[in-house]
């Protein structure tokens, strides 16, 4: 009985954490119809990071699309052109990536990463102790544009990300995963970790 309980606790656990993905996924799909209403919740380094990935693509990127575009061309045919049509799905999917990039830091939201010295913030590294599996695991908090469950990166705009962000190590918290229903953890050590350099955004 009590090792059927773990596993669905772990199952609700894996759920919960793809949530954020599949969350992130509807946003952006109601973003690009315009459907949009809350920008991203983006950190200034977030915020710098996109600049430069739009200037990249503006001045690097776009350029090399262009070229490829009419060498393809000049081959004939372009209705049997097969490098062609790949050259213009490459270039309007560039264009696609700035035209998104923009859309986010014109609606964005500007959080701060700054926090107490004994509270979880963003980029910090917090041990997490889920007592329904007696086990122990290591996450990163990050902003959603940098979240990815699957490398310990848990957004905070995800159930999990939202349950521990202002907490204290020691602080037992629950994790909400459909109105009041959830499961508990205690965050067992927090380090005040702050470099995202590494960090990569979405890409959609």
């Amino acid at each position: 009985m009590i090792i059927a309980r773990r596993q669905e606790v772990k199952i609700l656990r894996i759920a919960v954490l793809m949530c954020d993905i599949l969350v992130r996924s509807i946003m952006q799909n109601e973003e690009r119809r315009g459907h949009g209403i809350m920008g991203e919740q983006l950190t200034r380094s977030d915020v710098q990071k996109i600049k430069e990935e739009i200037e990249y693509r503006k001045l690097v990127v776009r350029k090399k699309e262009l070229e490829a575009v009419k060498e393809a061309r000049a081959q004939g045919d372009l209705s049997e052109n097969f490098e062609y049509k790949a050259a213009k799905q490459d270039k309007n999917r560039n264009e696609s990536r700035i035209r998104y990039l923009e859309k986010m830091l014109k609606n964005a939201r500007i959080v701060s990463d700054v926090s107490e010295d004994d509270e979880v913030g963003i980029n910090n590294t917090v041990d997490i102790y889920f007592e329904e599996d007696d086990e122990t695991e290591t996450y990163r908090l990050v902003t959603s544009v940098r979240g990815n469950s699957l490398q310990g990166l848990i957004s905070i705009e995800s159930p999990l990300g939202k349950a521990i962000r202002g907490h204290k190590a020691g602080d037992r918290v629950k994790v909400k995963t459909n109105g009041e229903n959830g499961y508990y953890v205690v965050i067992k050590k927090i380090d005040k970790t702050t470099d995202d350099s590494q960090d990569t955004l979405r890409k959609y």
